[in-house]
């Protein structure tokens, strides 16, 4: 059985004398959850347009679901996609939407009510498609890339519109096709819902990959802070070089001390602040998000 639902080696795609993506590499588990990142302009959306065949590499090679992207109507029935926002009929419903879209890809019918229920629209099926909000645009566009019952859901900002309430849904739902054994590949800005939901990351910058694998081996490889606050702002002098004569490097920003280190430094910071007849308001380990590590990986991308 083929371990990978998407193999991507040494994928680049030129236009003109401008590389879109150059020479990539990367898997996708089969049945992860994996999030693509990068700025605007990284190579994201033309990636997933040749995972899908709809433009041809300039060079290299991919695999999705054991075949290759040569041959995309050998996996095509098998995926089900989402890119650039969902396209629908204005004055059909949402129900009938779905069903002209079952009728044309040979989908069973039957399947309509159940993928307006899994997406939250069970209640609006019958509203037409030109009274929806965003959000409910985006659920329908994922319920049609559900009609196929796919493999693969590859998505493109799903979460797009979406209030917290139907972004947690969404959560959800890509959490239970996961577990159903679906492999999720997803695209999205939103990276703090991407590292709630992630457990694989393909990153871009510049359209190259800076970083594929597990999300936690991702941010446990950053530097974790200590953030300290004294109960008495004259002490912070005095709790600096405690700091730095502790081989620590340390920075003060309004009023804390930002010190790099493992969170289980803290107990022996407290221990030496009180030796020191210093008492700390507050102490918090932190550890770096994906937000923070994704600007930090990208941040002279132009």
């Amino acid at each position: 059985m083929n371990k990978s639902a998407i193999t991507v080696s040494g994928l680049s795609k030129v236009y003109g004398d401008r590389p879109a993506i150059s020479d990539a590499h990367f898997d996708v588990p089969v049945g992860s959850i994996c999030g693509f990142v990068g700025p605007n302009g990284s190579g994201k959306t033309t990636t997933i347009r040749m995972l899908l065949g709809l433009i041809t590499p300039t060079q290299g090679s991919a695999m999705v679901l054991g075949e290759s992207i040569k041959h995309p109507e050998k996996y095509l029935p098998k995926v089900g996609a989402m890119i650039e926002g969902p396209a629908f009929y204005p004055a059909l419903s949402g129900a009938e939407n779905l069903r002209v879209l079952a009728d044309l890809g040979g989908f069973p019918i039957s399947r309509v009510p159940q993928l307006l229920e899994k997406v939250g629209l069970a209640e609006r099926g019958k509203s037409k498609y030109k009274t929806y909000s965003l959000g409910m645009k985006q659920r329908l566009g994922i319920a049609a890339a559900l009609l196929p019952n796919p493999e693969l859901l590859i998505l493109d900002e799903p979460t797009n519109g979406l209030d917290p309430s139907g972004i947690q849904e969404i959560r959800e739902l890509l959490r239970e096709l996961s577990k159903s054994g679906t492999t999720v590949f997803v695209s999205s800005h939103l990276l703090s819902e991407l590292e709630m939901i992630c457990d694989h990351l393909v990153m871009l910058r510049l359209g190259k990959v800076i970083f594929t694998g597990l999300t936690h081996e991702l941010l446990a490889a950053q530097s974790p802070l200590i953030v300290a606050t004294p109960e008495y702002e004259v002490d912070l002098t005095k709790l600096v070089k405690i700091v730095e004569d502790s081989g620590h490097s340390v920075q003060v920003k309004e009023g804390s001390l930002h010190i790099n280190s493992a969170p289980e430094w803290s107990a022996t910071l407290n221990r030496l602040a009180f030796d020191s007849g210093i008492t700390l308001k507050s102490i918090s380990p932190i550890m770096p998000t994906l937000e923070e590590t994704f600007f930090e990986m990208t941040e002279d991308q132009k």
